[in-house]
């Protein structure tokens, strides 16, 4: 389980959080411009786009879940599992395998606009990278500073949705999401007014009663409401700690405790890391489940015209301020 979101203020971020049981050993990762992407069915790539995100590192090769390009492209991988259905290999088409969709989208767009029409031309196979690291069953959200998209491929075919939401979770698909934000229409942040019936003297009782029937269960669905809610919502100043502040509090509103959300016997899905991207300025921020503190990568401090992955582990362990 996963949520992505977009915030905008004096610039434009870009993030998500990543629950799961277990984590791979994932790490900031940024790929400089000229380091050699070898995809599978397509000729390697050189020369391209910078980017900057988390990955598993394998073989050398970045297996993003989430990343931001310099040009201020992000994109992110969530679970679509029971929906998410591959195509086969086609010839003439430009076929990429699902573990490769983030750095062959990033490497060559600068906008959705530009990724809509390389999306017109791709095949997305589900060649898997290696027999310990099979296909993973994923959906993506993928948005700048004025747009966002979300890609599925399902039985029928490869569908390409507008966000108007700038929000996305894991099942069930995307439209369906957006119908069930119906539900919610009567939710405000306002205080509400007496409508049951005017001959009863009904009144509020406590602050945030326009938000009563907010779902706040771990499910995807309940999550893609409240965050779209809370994103919609949100308010902060324009500077970037603001921002970055806000981003994280967007995303905190689903966030999973060890304990609540059991996958099997004695073993619980958490959220194993939160990112922020200010994608205009390239810095990745990210907290872990264990490490509330912010930390920081700005690819722009990494040689770019580099051919080598730079890479940073998580830091795990809590920083605590001692104050006295």
């Amino acid at each position: 389980m996963c949520t992505a979101a977009t915030y905008k203020t004096k610039d434009f971020y870009f993030g998500r959080t990543l629950d799961y049981e277990f984590s791979y050993g994932d790490e900031v990762t940024v790929t400089p411009r000229n380091f050699c992407f070898r995809f599978r069915h397509m000729s390697e790539v050189k020369i391209h786009y910078a980017m900057i995100g988390m990955a598993y590192v394998a073989d050398d090769y970045p297996l993003y879940y989430d990343a931001v390009n310099e040009k201020g492209l992000g994109m992110a991988g969530l679970n679509f599992v029971g929906n998410a259905k591959y195509q086969d290999v086609q010839a003439g088409r430009e076929n990429v395998a699902q573990f490769e969709f983030i750095p062959w989208i990033l490497s060559q767009c600068a906008t959705v606009l530009e990724a809509r029409k390389v999306l017109e031309k791709m095949n997305l196979v589900g060649t898997p990278y290696s027999e310990k690291l099979p296909c993973a069953s994923l959906h993506w959200m993928i948005a700048d500073k004025d747009a966002a998209i979300v890609v599925e491929c399902v039985e029928d075919g490869l569908h390409v949705y507008d966000n108007p939401a700038g929000v996305l979770t894991n099942n069930p698909p995307f439209p369906v999401q957006m119908f069930m934000l119906n539900n919610y229409m009567h939710v405000s942040p306002s205080q509400p007014e007496n409508h049951f019936a005017k001959e009863l003297p009904l009144a509020t009782y406590s602050r945030g009663m326009g938000g009563l029937g907010l779902p706040g269960d771990l499910s995807s669905a309940s999550r893609f409401a409240k965050v779209a809610f809370t994103k919609m919502h949100a308010i902060s100043g324009e500077s970037e700690a603001e921002s970055v502040s806000q981003f994280f509090h967007i995303l905190g509103s689903v966030e999973q405790q060890r304990g609540c959300c059991e996958v099997e016997p004695g073993k619980y899905e958490i959220t194993i890391y939160t990112s922020c991207v200010n994608a205009d300025k390239g810095i990745y921020y990210y907290t872990t489940y264990e490490n509330h503190q912010i930390q920081a990568v700005d690819m722009h401090r990494e040689n770019l015209d580099g051919d080598t992955l730079r890479r940073y582990p998580l830091i795990n362990e809590e920083q605590i301020r001692v104050v006295n």
